[in-house]
């Protein structure tokens, strides 16, 4: 079995805690299921624990901060590490977005997804990054 290297940009972990109808839930399960490898460094996972821990988004969940703490454990234990050795920065409109793509850029990503695929597009040119939603990426992975 081939395991798919990708970055999951932080929108992603929100839509599929929020919601286990979508495929940014499909997506999580696919990692906790071992057949994704999210790759990660140190800021895009304060990142996700900065946004997860948030006020409106434990009401939006359902989740303790214990939950979050618990996923964030399992997510990173399904991690493969990424070490930030040069910084490509700027490349993005958005300089919330240039973490994300560091990781995939770093960790040499098979994709990045993302809800803004639009706004990855000219760099995901430049370092020949696939850059996908959540939907396009099940699509290519069935394939």
């Amino acid at each position: 079995m081939r395991y798919v290297r990708v970055v999951i940009d932080t929108s992603i972990i929100v839509a599929g805690l929020r919601s286990r109808l979508g495929a940014s839930h499909r997506i999580l399960t696919l990692i906790a299921n071992r057949r994704l490898v999210p790759l990660l460094t140190t800021s895009v996972f304060l990142e996700y624990e900065d946004v997860l821990l948030r006020a409106e988004q434990r009401l939006a969940t359902g989740m303790s901060e214990r939950d979050v703490a618990g996923f964030l454990s399992a997510f990173a234990s399904a991690a493969e590490p990424v070490d930030v050795h040069f910084r490509w920065r700027p490349q993005l409109r958005d300089a919330d977005d240039e973490m994300i793509l560091e990781a995939a850029v770093n960790g040499g990503a098979d994709a990045l997804i993302a809800h803004n695929v639009h706004d990855f597009r000219v760099a995901a040119g430049i370092f020949e990054l696939s850059v996908l939603a959540p939907g396009e990426f099940l699509k290519e992975m069935e394939k």
